[in-house]
């Protein structure tokens, strides 16, 4: 349940604080070299980006890159079973920064450490109200 909801793009605007729109590239669903565009407000800046799926391995898996904007991310999710009705989730962002992006690079890790925390705390209160 996790992950379907998570790696569903157009649920990120419900869990994600700074995402602000979703718009498919290619039809859905997720599969590997799907593209999806994101509207973000991160430290003031509204930032455009489009991802494409590098990797998915359904209930356990998806990889998206970019290469656009400020700082070209890589974001990886993975699920684990944890208990019958538990999941241990991660959300991890890694990337090379340029422009702004370089400027603020410290700054914007730490910051980006704090957003997924919340966005992890609130795709959990969602899920669990849900169920």
């Amino acid at each position: 349940v996790v992950a379907a909801y998570a790696a569903d793009p157009a649920h990120a605007p419900e869990w994600y604080v700074n995402i602000e729109s979703v718009e498919w590239k290619t039809p859905p669903p997720v599969q590997v070299g799907a593209r999806v565009a994101f509207v973000a407000h991160f430290l003031g800046r509204r930032l455009a980006y489009t991802y494409e799926v590098t990797e998915f391995v359904p209930g356990a898996q998806l990889v998206m890159r970019t290469a656009e904007g400020p700082f070209p991310m890589e974001t990886t999710y993975t699920w684990a079973a944890m208990q019958p009705e538990r999941t241990h989730m991660t959300l991890r962002n890694r990337g090379e920064p340029r422009g702004f992006g370089k400027l603020v690079a410290p700054v914007m890790a730490s910051a980006m450490r704090r957003a997924n925390m919340k966005d992890l705390a609130r795709l959990k209160r969602i899920l669990e109200a849900s169920s």
